[in-house]
């Protein structure tokens, strides 16, 4: 599912500490937004136009310091 080969299409960056806590989202290379909980990662896929994604999936979403369930610093 990713353009290159080794390369997941998502990549959600590490946890920036805020108010609230944030996460950096790219989608084929270029920065789409931040993300506050994995809601936010699955609505800047969709509007990215991947509408099929499995968040588990390491081919299509790389987690940058930590998981899916890492949201606070």
């Amino acid at each position: 599912m990713s353009d290159e080969a080794g390369v997941a299409p998502i990549v959600v960056h590490g946890v920036i500490p805020g108010d609230p806590p944030f996460r950096m989202v790219d989608i084929n290379g270029e920065t789409v937004g931040t993300a506050h909980d994995m809601l936010d990662v699955i609505r800047l896929a969709h509007a990215a136009g991947l509408d099929h994604l499995d968040l588990d999936d390491p081919a299509f979403v790389r987690w940058v310091g930590g998981g899916k369930y890492k949201w606070v610093p």
